[in-house]
């Protein structure tokens, strides 16, 4: 048997496309590799969102490059978005390559690989190809988690973004599709779904005059489907975030206490600069409107620190946003530029100690706050959905709260149950517990 070997950087939506490309090869016939050099199919789903996955994806494609010097029938296939980024130049850069595919465009390594491409001439996919790949076989990690596409591509023009360029402009999933995938996945006994899209808020909009609909309506709808126990979403632009959607998530049991809300930057002249399209003042509103329709919400939110033009008073009005904010936890991020966007052509570029300075202190401040907010925590009771034994103890169980908080507890439970866990002790990033009692079996 012909085997394959994916490796994904990047996001959850790299993440989702990767598992319809495992399931895809997998009804191909080939089977999973544990290595590289096992593998007969290596598929490589890239990031180029920031420098770092770039870099670390350079490194991973040299491995693969001795690998095939080694074993030349070996097929190297280089998918998402940095494919799609450097789809002029990307065989000229890495010889070895044999199949390029963009985001929307998986479908056609299969149907390369399926036509005989282990051997066939070079092949290279990307936008113009675009679909959605949620008709496509599945091979998931957990069989109680899922990811559901519910659009691709991005109408935003966020200075500093490479993903229009790369995933193309916003389509939406018809409704109808989300809704059957959503209760195809109940069928198979998955308890928690992830709505995926660059801009889950927008969903919708281009589907009119065919359909009228918005968000908060495909949450009502996926909220009634029979098995669901969760339903969470990723990610939400805050100039979108609007009341139907607010009340949406105030009203359906099965939409979890948590949002995602990137911030960016808490300076308003920076977040002008960076073509966010809101203000700091603006976006603290919308928070006093999330957790007033929503007393128990945790936010988590995106921080760029070294964003060009930022000063030291920009910096702090950041630090000070997420002090005031509260936010239970934020992915930090040093500005990189990324070719092919506004931002990399702003002068005042932020040199590299200056960047590295600012995101010590800002990652100090995330901590602490998150530490605050966890501590609150201690000596309640939490929902918890069972996903694995706990990384730093076996002993130990660990799974998600509603508002997606990891815990580590005492207890006995297998994956992909619901307990109730008391809380007795809290770090910045995880809370333990014992379990308490069963929710469901």
């Amino acid at each position: 048997m012909r085997r394959y070997h994916v490796t994904t950087f990047g996001c959850q939506m790299n993440a989702h496309d990767s598992e319809r490309i495992k399931g895809m090869l997998e009804e191909l016939g080939l089977g999973e590799a544990p290595s590289q050099e096992d593998a007969d199919v290596l598929v490589f789903n890239t990031c180029t969102i920031r420098e770092k996955p770039d870099q670390k994806f350079a490194a991973h494609l040299a491995q693969a490059a001795a690998v095939k010097r080694r074993s030349p029938d070996k097929v190297i296939a280089v998918g998402g978005c940095y494919a799609e980024a450097q789809r002029g130049r990307l065989f000229e850069l890495y010889p070895y390559v044999d199949v390029a595919f963009g985001p929307g465009s998986i479908p056609h390594l299969g149907e390369w690989l399926g036509a005989g491409g282990f051997g066939l001439d070079r092949g290279s996919f990307g936008l113009e190809e675009r679909s959605f790949a949620g008709e496509l076989p599945m091979h998931r990690d957990r069989t109680f988690q899922a990811w559901v596409q519910i659009s691709m591509g991005c109408n935003s023009k966020c200075a500093y973004c490479i993903v229009p360029a790369v995933r193309g402009r916003e389509v939406s999933r018809r409704p109808g599709d989300v809704v059957a995938e959503v209760t195809r996945l109940a069928v198979e006994g998955v308890r928690e779904v992830t709505l995926l899209g660059q801009n889950v808020n927008s969903w919708g909009r281009d589907l009119a005059p065919e359909i009228h609909t918005e968000f908060g309506e495909l949450l009502r709808a996926c909220d009634a489907v029979d098995g669901i126990e969760r339903i969470r979403f990723t990610s939400p632009h805050p100039k979108d975030f609007r009341r139907p959607v607010i009340e949406a998530m105030a009203d359906c049991e099965t939409v979890c206490e948590h949002a995602h809300l990137p911030l960016q930057s808490g300076s308003s002249r920076i977040l002008k600069t960076m073509r966010r399209t809101y203000t700091r003042e603006r976006y603290f509103r919308l928070v006093d409107e999330l957790r007033s329709a929503i007393p128990d919400l945790a936010l988590s939110t995106d921080l760029i620190v070294g964003f060009p033009g930022e000063t030291e008073d920009d910096f702090y009005d950041t630090m000070a946003a997420v002090e005031e904010v509260g936010f239970d936890s934020a992915f930090t991020f040093v500005y990189s530029p990324r070719a092919g966007t506004e931002a990399a052509a702003m002068q005042e570029q932020i040199p590299d100690d200056v960047k590295r300075d600012r995101i010590e202190r800002l990652v100090d401040v995330v901590q602490r706050t998150a530490a605050r907010r966890n501590a609150e925590r201690v000596g309640r009771v939490e929902e918890v959905l069972v996903e694995a034994p706990s990384r730093t103890d076996q002993t130990l169980l660990r799974g998600r709260t509603r508002r997606n908080t990891t815990v580590n507890f005492s207890g006995e439970a297998a994956p992909g149950e619901l307990v109730d866990v008391l809380i007795d002790g809290a770090t910045s990033m995880t809370l333990r517990g014992a379990q308490a009692a069963r929710v469901a079996a």
